[in-house]
């Protein structure tokens, strides 16, 4: 049996992985990180766990042979709880998710649990993996600093320079409630001493041909170019913005490749630039990133893929 940890609202990439498992007559169960609490019985010991879902499904550890960590959201919080258990409530369900998932450490994992923390936790940790990975990198800063950041936009950015959180703030795709990457100029440069209270990532601005969402799958490539030039963030483009499949040069795939293997990764979504002079610009990767409209839009059999190297790496480890 495959395990998918993912979250109640996930659809698509999701529904093709379980279809093709279907095919392969792979048992698999879905698991809602998000709905990892009360509505959930679970009940473990040292070396095994049973889990009883909200919809009866029931499952024993000893029958999982492979995760997919597809997706984890937070833990839902039920809404008559009263607010003075809400910090303990979310405290113990953390701690007893963590535990659950670690009783499984032994066996394949799309990504191993900690080295995609690591990963996803750490964007100045991964620009210093790519760049010793021969990848070229922007000149970058994460600050909360006014001073420092304005002697770097100064020294470094030509008069433009693009500010971005070091973690997400939404959920989905769509934009909503995310802030973006946004261009710094000499006229909002003023404004900056408000850092102190979010410090974030500042890079000088690239003058792009296009965007690149990558994903590497164990050494595969399935890359899209976005055709969105004069926005700094395709997650926000508007307009007559598609997607079309892109080679990548040899080499750009060697050191993504070397990188991803460091980084201990099976899996990851890449954010690539290529620039107007002629550079490909390493931006980050994210472990858990969205890849469904390649799948949709450019027939990408990612989920598939994704299925047979666990079905793969399930067998060998029997």
């Amino acid at each position: 049996m495959i395990l998918c940890i993912t979250h109640s609202q996930d659809f698509y990439n999701i529904d093709i992985f379980f279809e093709y498992l279907k095919t392969k007559n792979i048992p698999y169960f879905r698991l809602n990180s998000d709905r990892l609490n009360h509505l959930q019985k679970i009940s473990m010991n040292e070396d095994s766990f049973e889990l009883t879902d909200e919809f009866g499904n029931t499952v024993n550890s000893k029958e999982i042979k492979a995760v997919w960590h597809r997706k984890a959201w937070g833990i839902t919080v039920p809404g008559e709880l009263d607010e003075s258990y809400t910090r303990i409530f979310l405290k113990e369900y953390s701690g007893l998710r963590y535990n659950l998932f670690t009783i499984l450490q032994d066996v394949p994992w799309i990504n191993p649990l900690e080295n995609e923390n690591k990963i996803d936790g750490n964007k100045m940790f991964q620009l210093k993996i790519a760049q010793k990975n021969n990848l070229t990198i922007p000149k970058t800063i994460f600050s909360n600093d006014a001073e420092k950041i304005t002697a770097f936009f100064r020294e470094n950015c030509n008069g433009r320079m693009v500010a971005k959180l070091h973690g997400a703030i939404a959920k989905s795709m769509g934009g909503e409630n995310m802030l973006s990457t946004n261009i710094i100029d000499e006229n909002s440069l003023e404004n900056i001493s408000d850092i102190e209270y979010c410090p974030m990532i500042f890079q000088p601005y690239i003058n792009k041909e296009y965007e690149l969402r990558i994903v590497c799958l164990d050494g595969e490539f399935f890359t899209g170019k976005i055709n969105n030039s004069e926005n700094v963030d395709w997650r926000i483009a508007h307009g007559d913005y598609f997607w079309a499949e892109y080679n990548l040069p040899e080499n750009i795939k060697a050191n993504l490749s070397s990188m991803m293997k460091e980084m201990g990764l099976y899996i990851g979504a890449i954010d690539m630039i290529k620039g107007k002079d002629g550079n490909y610009y390493f931006l980050e990767v994210n472990p858990q990133g969205e890849w469904g409209m390649l799948q949709k839009e450019l027939n990408f059999p990612i989920a598939e893929k994704i299925a047979d190297n666990l079905i793969k790496r399930m067998k060998t480890n029997e």
